[in-house]
């Protein structure tokens, strides 16, 4: 019996998306000759020899078990346990929007930060240390600054983090309590980065989500990877996902179609539709508009996660869309919370506001036809909604003060029976 054999570094360098110029696998992100993004670049051929379901199932219980798809080159990686998280069969979800085959992602529950951001951040940082950085930071709507924080502190790295000044405060605590340096910049995300890219030129730390970029990345790529093999090494017709940067719509696409040029997988084709605030949704708008480039916008939502005005990865996210017959819609702060109390209500899943809104455009595309009842969806919910608790608040419910005694219970259970009825009613309506 032949044994796979051990996989050795696959990562050959880096390669513009735009002209295709390559470079050595250093901490950079734009191309010298045309200014396009660079993306990691790999030996596919050598995953494939020594790359199986069996060797992947073996594998650590993290994003590090597809480690040869990564963009690391030692075996020395930081593995907090991130990754593998529930994939779940909706079913009282499924039922009220008219699906058959529903499934949910839930990066809520996320090891250590309770979003997707442990997932790039694991493989950013890991390639930071391996790269010599000693600093790491980044520019954050909040997610990504509690992940750097909480990584960083594991790995024994020094941490700047870098946030609007108007950050939900449990994501600004979650960052704190991690002991980096927060600043909290007076300005949007859109401003935070620009400041951060100033910082880095001058200081020479290791930027996640700027000169680190290509590697951070990649990590997004483990959402597809764990989607195919929790659905039995298959994949979905149709995926939901939130829109902010871009880039994590667009590698969970690059990690379907590495399962397939690998052999992993079945070729098949995969819808990709994505979810944006109407507050902030440059990628929707041109979308719907029928342009090929992103006009920048001013955020004005209450899903600051994916609140960014002048998204890198945007114009991939448009030419994704169109090319797979997936769609880009938005939803407005209202719907959006009605998206978390709907998930909450029927799945017992409590997502922060960017959850909200991929929830709520789900049921939108679903309302327009644009997803068929018989289209094994997949819907990714990307953080916990006990970071942006002040969002949902005023529109949770109340609680029923009653005194120690039957009467008084009694009196509040008739009450309590009525708001239900009342709300059923308005539901039917």
């Amino acid at each position: 019996m032949t044994q796979t054999p051990l996989c050795t570094t696959t990562l050959k360098g880096l390669r513009c998306r735009e002209c295709g110029e390559q470079y050595p696998a250093e901490a950079r992100h734009v191309c010298e000759f045309c200014f396009g993004p660079l993306e990691a670049l790999y030996d596919y051929e050598a995953i494939r020899g020594c790359t199986s379901r069996k060797t992947i199932e073996a594998g650590p219980r993290s994003i590090w078990r597809y480690r040869p798809f990564l963009p690391v080159v030692g075996e020395r990686v930081i593995d907090v346990g991130t990754g593998l998280t529930p994939l779940i069969r909706s079913e009282r979800l499924a039922r009220r929007l008219g699906l058959g085959a529903l499934y949910i992602k839930n990066d809520a529950v996320n090891v250590p930060s309770l979003s997707f951001k442990d997932r790039v951040v694991s493989v950013a940082l890991t390639r930071a240390r391996e790269l010599g950085f000693t600093t790491v930071s980044c520019a954050s709507t909040g997610n990504l600054a509690n992940a750097t924080a909480a990584i960083a502190a594991h790995a024994g790295l020094e941490c700047y983090v870098f946030i609007p000044a108007d950050l939900e405060a449990g994501k600004v605590l979650g960052t704190l309590i991690y002991g980096p340096q927060v600043m909290a910049v007076e300005g949007n995300y859109d401003q935070v980065n620009r400041l951060c890219s100033e910082v880095a030129d001058r200081h020479g730390w290791g930027f996640v989500n700027i000169n680190l970029r290509p590697y951070y990345s990649e990590g997004s790529k483990t959402l597809g990877f764990e989607v195919a093999e929790q659905l039995g090494w298959r994949l979905p017709d149709h995926i939901v996902a939130p829109v902010a940067s871009g880039s994590l719509y667009t590698k969970i696409y690059k990690g379907f179609q590495e399962l397939i040029k690998t052999g992993l997988v079945g070729e098949r084709p995969v819808r990709m539709s994505g979810a944006q605030a109407t507050g902030c949704s440059p990628v929707a708008q041109a979308f719907k508009a029928g342009r090929d480039f992103i006009a920048p916008v001013k955020p004005a939502t209450i899903a600051k996660s994916i609140a960014i005005g002048n998204p890198a990865d945007g114009v991939y996210a448009l030419d994704l869309a169109r090319r797979t017959g997936g769609h880009i819609e938005d939803v407005t702060d209202a719907e959006i919370i009605e998206g978390i109390k709907l998930l909450a209500q029927t799945e017992g899943i409590f997502t922060e506001t960017a959850g909200g809104t991929t929830v709520a455009v789900l049921k939108k595309l679903v309302e327009q036809g644009k997803i068929a009842p018989d289209e094994l969806t997949v819907v990714y919910i990307t953080g916990n909604g006990l970071k942006t608790q002040e969002a949902i608040a005023p529109y949770a419910g109340e609680t029923l003060k009653i005194e120690a005694n039957l009467a008084s219970f009694e009196r509040a259970l008739e009450r309590a029976r009525t708001l239900d009825r009342l709300d059923w009613q308005q539901t039917l309506v």
